[in-house]
């Protein structure tokens, strides 16, 4: 019984289906724009791209910026629009 009103509580605080992080995408596959949209998308940014990878759900890109900054950004799936975009630091201090 009070392992049942633990998790109940549990619960009550913390409800199904919440993400604790913020930049997850719960997107159905059958959902998704495919990987070549997400090339466009960095293209008409004038963006280089190294790599595309699924994370946490969403779409992440890592390139380089018009400028030759390092950068990745993180695409919603269905959508496309640009959820996260962050400089990446050359140094490692």
């Amino acid at each position: 019984m009070k392992k049942t009103l633990t998790i109940l509580g549990f619960l009550a605080v913390f409800p199904a289906g919440v993400a604790l992080a913020d930049d997850d995408c719960f997107v159905p596959m059958a959902d998704w724009q495919p990987r070549d949209a997400v090339t466009r998308l960095a293209d008409e940014n004038s963006w280089t791209v190294r790599r595309i990878k699924i994370d946490d759900g969403c779409y992440e890109i890592d390139g380089r910026d018009a400028g030759g900054r390092r950068i990745k950004v993180t695409v919603h799936p269905s959508t496309l629009q640009i959820i996260e975009f962050e400089y990446e630091d050359d140094d490692d201090d």
